[in-house]
């Protein structure tokens, strides 16, 4: 990092640091947060005294922090772990990312911080570098990606013995409210303390938080973010929602769960990217040169992003469904995306093209589980969408609106399937680096094999008596 990159980056920290102690000057402790392979928050908390010092020489941090298992477990044969020494490496706040933690007990703020090597270049496992080398090639060509995510949810009976939907009650009778009951404004006004702590939360930390619906099953909801144009800070914002959203439903007697597929029969909960593509001029870059009858209009820039989608779709799904629980809600009976296709104002479809005018011409993803990394997910995409324009690929037939489907599982529907495509890929190496994707089907290999060895309850329940 050059030196007057340094002086930039700490003249705005410290401007950062001073605005939040102006407004809240009691602020005694600061969490210093990274998210790593999984999209989980990890970090440390520092004390008033150090806010200072860390806003002007940064701090060492655990560099195999953002290299371990779900369960916090270091993998054998990935460096900066146990077998040579679990090192430190550089990191640094990110800007524009300290603010007040609304929920905590006495005045406390948080602050995204980012890793970096000794000459100050991002560290390659960072989701965040990760991230941006993905986006490198798109802004080559001077075009940016604009995007919103779309996270989904349930809200968990916190005093439950076992996992449990927090249904609403039928009025006067008590008993829980049966069927989907999808977009029922009632059960949003069942929860709006909740709501309004989310939404007071997001303001608070400037989350964009936009509209909130009542999802295809009981206790499950989705909260949309707005459309920014910058992608990293916009994975920034979504892993600070759910933060967000876990703090107010612990606040309300809940436990918020972000796993793809809590419960067999009900409804996955999936995390699902708009994105749009701008050129140097600031136009829709898929609304130009059209050739289509579809509405609306698009050219064959779309055409061939999606292709390119869908073309590195099975080698993304490891990325897409990241764990063990994110192939239950690959059933194409439940409106989860199984097989690489697209259409127009569809839901049935992996690529959903929403009906918009021109200048807000996007595409939907519509792939990755609420349980998965949103900076990968982004970079997968994004690295779809070059590779497509890049080599003009061909999507094949659209679905039309309105079109029957019958969805067949053309894409890797169980864990250790979607490892081996993924460790076999020729594309993604090439956006998100080649030692990075070695490392995370190797990180992805051991949590399976660990889950896999576990004997559980349904073993005995199907085996014990008839083995």
């Amino acid at each position: 990092m050059a030196q007057s990159n340094r002086n930039s980056l700490r003249n705005t920290l410290r401007a950062e640091l001073k605005t939040l102690l102006g407004n809240f000057p009691d602020t005694g402790t600061m969490e210093l947060l990274i998210p790593d392979m999984h999209g989980i928050l990890k970090g440390k908390r520092i004390q008033a005294r150090d806010f200072e010092k860390v806003c002007n020489e940064g701090f060492w941090f655990c560099a195999g922090t953002v290299l371990l298992t779900a369960l916090g477990e270091t993998v054998s044969g990935i460096p900066f772990g146990a077998e040579d020494g679990d090192p430190d490496v550089q990191a640094h706040l990110v800007p524009g990312s300290i603010a007040p933690i609304p929920w905590a007990e006495k005045p406390m703020a948080q602050a995204l911080f980012r890793m970096t090597t000794a000459d100050g270049e991002p560290f390659f496992a960072d989701p965040r570098a990760v991230l941006e080398r993905a986006l490198e090639p798109l802004r080559k060509l001077s075009i940016q990606i604009v995007m919103a995510t779309e996270l989904e949810f349930y809200l968990l009976d916190a005093n439950s013995e076992k996992p449990a939907a927090a249904t609403p009650l039928i009025p006067g009778i008590g008993r829980l409210q049966p069927g989907a009951q999808v977009y029922h404004p009632d059960d949003l006004w069942e929860i709006e303390p909740f709501i309004n702590d989310v939404y007071a939360y997001c303001e608070a930390q400037g989350i964009p938080a936009d509209s909130a619906i009542s999802e295809y099953s009981q206790g499950q909801f989705e909260i949309n973010l707005r459309h920014i144009d910058d992608p990293v800070l916009a994975c920034d914002q979504a892993v600070l929602l759910k933060r967000a959203v876990k703090a107010a439903a612990r606040k309300h007697g809940f436990v918020a769960c972000f796993m793809a597929k809590p419960f067999a029969e009900d409804s996955g909960s999936g995390l699902h990217i708009h994105m749009s593509l701008v050129d140097r001029d600031g136009c829709n870059y898929y609304s130009q040169g059209k050739d289509s009858m579809a509405s609306p209009p698009f050219s064959p820039r779309l055409r061939h992003a999606v292709g390119g989608l869908l073309k590195t779709m099975a080698e993304s799904t490891a990325l897409f469904a990241p764990n063990a629980n994110s192939y239950r809600r690959m059933r194409p009976e439940m409106f989860a995306p199984v097989e690489p296709n697209w259409g127009m104002n569809h839901r049935a479809v992996a690529i959903r093209i929403p009906m918009s005018d021109a200048g807000n011409l996007r595409l939907e993803h519509r792939v990755a589980g609420a349980d998965a990394n949103p900076y990968l997910v982004t970079a997968a995409i994004a690295a779809g969408v070059h590779w497509g324009l890049e080599n003009e690929c061909d999507p094949g037939r659209m679905i039309e609106e309105g079109e029957p489907v019958t969805l067949k599982i053309r894409i890797p529907h169980r864990w250790d399937a979607a490892i081996d495509k993924f460790a076999r890929s020729k594309v993604l190496p090439m956006y998100l680096g080649a030692d990075y994707c070695k490392y995370y089907a190797m990180n992805r290999r051991s949590e399976s094999a660990s889950f896999h060895n576990v004997v559980s309850a349904l073993d005995f329940e199907w085996y014990l008596r008839n083995a």
